[in-house]
């Protein structure tokens, strides 16, 4: 599945399935192919995916000063972080709340 979301105050933003079902549980909200994000939602929304990546950040900040302690180091990441992942999203949100235009998909 690709999610293609779309509104009028921004270019819209793809993602891979697998992203897209990830981000929208961080939501609250079951992947599905198509759904909206109303404007009066939006800052809910962008403070909890927000959370979720100072949250991903801190484990892996706790972990490397675990390492530390221990006098090893962890491997480098090898994947793209949930702050590059959410970041056309939040970005979207950001103009999308400002021009009181909504969010959706697979419509």
């Amino acid at each position: 599945m690709l999610y293609k979301f779309k509104s009028k105050a921004a270019g819209d933003v793809v993602m891979l399935g697998q992203s897209g079902d990830q981000i929208l549980r961080l939501l609250g909200r079951e992947p599905a192919p198509q759904g909206i994000f109303e404007v009066a939602d939006m800052p809910a929304l962008r403070a909890a995916l927000q959370q979720a990546v100072d949250a991903e950040e801190a484990e892996r900040a706790q972990a490397q000063a675990g390492a530390a302690a221990e006098g090893r180091q962890l491997p480098a990441q090898e994947s793209v972080g949930l702050r590059q992942r959410v970041w056309p999203l939040l970005e979207m949100m950001k103009y999308a709340q400002a021009a009181n235009e909504p969010i959706v998909w697979g419509v």
